[in-house]
């Protein structure tokens, strides 16, 4: 395939910055897709896969929202700063910065599809079409689907993740390795894990802020803002084709992203047969092939 062309930028939100890489040309005729990646706060390097969509000849826009990335950080703000609000204000702000209101799809992972879902249900002018790949609808289904999860692993792994979760210490060797392991199942079966998601990794321990604020220490251990989240009462509201994806391995299960297909008008579903949380990188030329066919569908 031929090399892709690449720009970056940093778009003014109030008093903070946004930094966007566009892949692809945004002049092209095709409208671009929003890229929102998970966490929240694991900053757009897992995703970078997502990029090949733009050899269809539409522009992919990857950014990393506030607070992780190489945006702006602001590692002393609290949950009344980090709110679902503040970056759907962030995504509006990056589509007027970047002049695609009239006509945009958007693709949010893990979080990023939790608040792609949210951002749908405003029903923002010139959005085509949402994808929803590996989210939950709602916390108490991903805390409900991860407890039967955890109850089906090795009992030393439960009991390592019960004993430090209990006592606080979660940072200790024995909780990582048996986080590690979960990880390994759940999260990205490629492993060793690729660079990009090792980076992201990586990214989340210098800036911890989003994700421990929202979400907590780990993937299934969630204390944060987030906790009490759900979107499902507001799907109905969502009025543009929707493609949600998830793995069979997924730690954002099947169950936890029905509601999805059941309260979105038109919905359609998905289900990698061979991936857990990243079918973009598990089943990579399957993913690509299914969502960009679903953009072109909806340009």
């Amino acid at each position: 395939m031929p090399a892709l062309k690449q720009i970056e930028g940093r778009a003014k939100f109030g008093q903070y910055e946004t930094w966007y890489r566009i892949t692809g040309d945004l002049k092209s005729k095709k409208p671009p897709v929003f890229l929102l990646h998970g966490g929240p706060g694991a900053a757009h390097n897992y995703i970078d896969a997502y990029k090949l969509l733009a050899h269809d000849g539409r522009a992919v826009i990857h950014y990393d929202q506030l607070g992780c990335g190489n945006s702006t950080l602001l590692p002393d703000k609290g949950a009344d700063f980090w709110t679902v609000q503040l970056f759907i204000d962030e995504l509006n702000n990056l589509i007027e910065h970047l002049g695609q209101r009239e006509a945009f799809h958007v693709l949010g992972q893990s979080w990023g599809g939790m608040l792609g879902a949210e951002y749908g249900t405003t029903r923002p002018h010139g959005l085509k079409s949402l994808t929803i790949a590996n989210s939950p609808a709602s916390m108490a289904l991903w805390m409900s689907e991860a407890a039967r999860m955890r109850s089906l692993m090795p009992q030393p792994i439960q009991d390592a993740l019960n004993k430090h979760e209990a006592a606080g210490t979660t940072d200790s060797k024995e909780y990582q390795d048996a986080t590690l392991w979960v990880y390994e199942r759940h999260v990205c079966r490629v492993v060793p894990f690729p660079p990009e998601v090792k980076e992201t990794f990586e990214q989340v321990a210098r800036n911890p802020t989003v994700y421990h604020v929202m979400n907590g220490p780990n993937e299934f251990f969630v204390v944060g803002s987030l906790k009490s989240w759900s979107v499902i009462d507001r799907l109905h509201l969502i009025n543009v084709p929707t493609y949600v994806l998830t793995g069979y391995y997924d730690e954002a299960t099947p169950a936890c992203a029905q509601p999805f297909k059941d309260h979105i008008k038109g919905a359609i579903g998905e289900i990698y047969s061979d991936s857990s949380h990243m079918p973009h990188i598990e089943e990579q030329e399957l993913c690509m092939k299914n969502v960009g066919k679903f953009l072109a569908d909806n340009d």
